[in-house]
């Protein structure tokens, strides 16, 4: 069984919160519902609209395969099943930088931010949440709206 590094149900709070940047490329801000993260994401939107208000459920993991075997970094057409066919929308990307503010004491946050081949997510909240990332970790980010 593949084990996540996160996932949760998030809620599009804002789209292009500094302006449209490129025509088919929209950066959402959304919460989570369960581990009140912060996120903005970049998303293919010709590929995948967005919408303020959509729901969708966010999942980061290390491989797609189903039986939770490393990603070799090859894909291959077999036919075989992998988490991917669970999803509407799926990036491949790596993990380079994860900051942690403790100057807040009680209320550290910490930041994780990815690269999915140029479209950028940064992820914030609770420490706890990231204690499963490390840096230059390579992910799939799959999104599912619900």
């Amino acid at each position: 069984m593949t084990e996540y590094l996160f996932e949760d149900v998030f809620i599009v709070i804002r789209l292009n919160p500094d302006g449209k940047k490129f025509d088919k490329v929209s950066r959402i801000e959304a919460r989570s519902e369960q581990f009140d993260m912060h996120m903005q994401l970049d998303v293919a939107t010709d590929v995948y609209p967005m919408h303020v208000g959509d729901k969708f459920t966010m999942v980061l993991a290390p491989t797609l395969n189903l039986d939770g075997t490393p990603d070799t970094g090859y894909f291959t057409q077999a036919g075989r099943q992998t988490l991917a066919d669970k999803f509407e929308y799926v990036m491949h990307g790596k993990l380079y930088k994860i900051s942690e503010d403790t100057s807040s004491g009680q209320n550290a946050k910490v930041d994780i931010y990815a690269s999915f081949g140029g479209l950028l997510m940064m992820l914030k909240g609770d420490p706890s949440n990231a204690a499963s990332f490390e840096l230059d970790q390579r992910l799939f980010l799959l999104m599912r709206k619900v």
